[in-house]
């Protein structure tokens, strides 16, 4: 109860410090390069090396990279059956095909599910997300914008990025099965910890909404394939088709319901796919993900 506490008060402070003005505007930007350079490699380092390897990672890596697909087909088809401009197909594309499965999946699964549904959110985030993001969700950026981007970039994106390099540092100590002292890893815990605070109150400082937007009826295409269809698939296929069972499964399925991804929004923005709507996407879809994340758990602890 107190993680859900939390969870929501660093989210009303957040909200509450973009009215304050002595605090600094952009001061989002440092929280988010400090989850991003500090928090999310500790995770990795603290809890990877302890993940056991077996088949049942396939449920939470299928999260992001099949979720991914599904929206680039949903989008694509919706788009070129309705005349939508290029433009906007990309930006519903990265927005609802990417989930906001740390700074907002992190805190939610451990407040649900606690350290053991955490481990598994790791692995739905790190190789799952980021990685889709960083590649698949790059080149789907391109193809929708008029801008360039070699493969070489690509990879360097994605091969210095410190939470992959976090994740590649932690892979190989599982492989070999070594783990940091106990006093190393209770260090990574700590930082690891941060996320939560820090990334809600970064989500709150971002939180803006345009009553005036002539997206709205976009933003519903959008905010109802990420929220409502996507863990509607997961759950149909992962539940009712394999028959998955289990932490892993209910976690995973959560992850999918998750709202949009804020690096997928700044990503899209930034090559300008549509701006305001990537931000409607975040601004609406976050707290909008709250009661359709309720629903999501009822359904999974009652059928």
């Amino acid at each position: 109860m107190d993680s859900i506490i939390m969870l929501f008060l660093c989210l009303i402070l957040g909200f509450g410090l973009q009215y304050v003005k002595s605090f600094p505007k952009n001061a989002h930007l440092t929280l988010n390069q400090f989850v991003i350079y500090i928090s999310l490699p500790a995770l990795a380092l603290f809890y990877i090396p302890k993940i056991q390897l077996n088949a049942q990672l396939l449920y939470p890596l299928g999260i992001a990279w099949l979720g991914f697909l599904f929206s680039f087909v949903f989008f694509y088809c919706i788009g070129r059956q309705l005349k939508w401009s290029n433009k906007l197909i990309g930006c519903l594309t990265l927005t609802a095909g990417l989930g906001n499965t740390s700074f907002v999946g992190f805190p939610v699964i451990q407040a649900l599910y606690g350290e053991e549904g955490l481990k598994t959110a790791i692995v739905v985030d790190q190789p799952g997300s980021f990685v889709v993001m960083a590649t698949l969700g790059v080149i789907t950026a391109t193809i929708y914008s008029k801008g360039k981007t070699e493969a070489k970039t690509i990879a360097s994106k994605i091969l210095f990025f410190p939470p992959f390099m976090g994740f590649v540092v932690a892979c190989i100590l599982n492989i070999f099965k070594f783990d940091f002292i106990p006093d190393v890893q209770t260090v990574f815990q700590k930082l690891g910890a941060t996320v939560t605070p820090i990334a809600l109150l970064s989500v709150g400082l971002q939180l803006k909404i345009d009553r005036n937007s002539q997206h709205w009826q976009f933003l519903r295409f959008g905010l109802f394939f990420k929220l409502i269809l996507t863990p509607a698939i997961f759950f149909l296929l992962y539940k009712i088709l394999l028959h998955g069972k289990g932490l892993t499964v209910d976690v995973s399925i959560m992850e999918a319901a998750m709202a949009p991804m804020i690096t997928g929004t700044i990503l899209s923005a930034s090559y300008g796919l549509k701006p305001k709507l990537s931000n409607m996407m975040v601004g609406v879809g976050i707290p909008l993900s709250f009661i359709t994340l309720a629903f999501w758990y009822f359904m999974l602890n009652n059928f």
